[in-house]
């Protein structure tokens, strides 16, 4: 496979569509997603920034999101995650308000470059459930690709884990928000069928 170049991230984000202004910003946006990912590999060893475009992918064919705030938020949700040293970087280029998007779409331990400790998790959920709706429809697009990407996982004990994570939390965060707009009720109706697929799949 061809190494991703801004071309290519581009072309996933739509940006040929865009108003003159949006294209530049979109220009920016994947210079620095190329940037802050390169270097990082997902767990199965594929390259990072694969997911963010996935992410993409699934908001503008699935959900039908083409706002392009949302989509270039999509494109580096997890910059801060995986390098949370760049976020100089990111305000000087993108701004202050969008960087601090993104710093409230990642865990505080991600942030502290620390191990995860007790109450991390309660914390993070409660950080999620604040996000607005734009930011949440991410976030929830971001765990669909995460879940979706997990069924080729032989670990069964996480994969179990992430299903409980889907039933305790996810689905009723997005279920509680489906009515704020179309595209959350959508990203609810995606969310639970995966969640059906999933009960399959662990059943014993």
């Amino acid at each position: 496979m061809n190494p991703i170049d801004l071309d290519h991230v581009l072309a996933v984000l739509g940006a040929a569509a865009w108003g003159t202004d949006e294209q530049s910003r979109a220009r920016v946006v994947g210079a620095l997603a190329l940037t802050v990912y390169d270097g990082h590999t997902r767990d199965q060893g594929t390259p990072y920034l694969e997911h963010p475009l996935a992410v993409v992918t699934l908001l503008r064919t699935e959900i039908r999101v083409s706002h392009p705030e949302t989509l270039l938020l999509a494109l580096l949700h997890d910059a801060l995650e995986v390098a949370p040293e760049s976020e100089a970087l990111l305000v000087q280029h993108v701004g202050a308000p969008f960087t601090s998007r993104l710093r409230a779409m990642t865990a505080d331990h991600r942030l502290e470059q620390r191990p995860k400790a007790v109450g991390d998790e309660t914390r993070w959920r409660f950080k999620q459930a604040a996000l607005p709706p734009e930011d949440l429809l991410v976030r929830l697009a971001d765990r669909l690709h995460n879940l979706r990407d997990l069924a080729a996982s032989p670990n069964l004990d996480r994969r179990r884990r992430f299903h409980q994570s889907l039933e305790d939390f996810y689905l009723p965060l997005a279920d509680a928000a489906s009515g704020l707009s179309p595209h959350l009720e959508a990203m609810y109706a995606l969310l639970h069928a995966e969640y059906v697929q999933h009960r399959q799949e662990v059943r014993p």
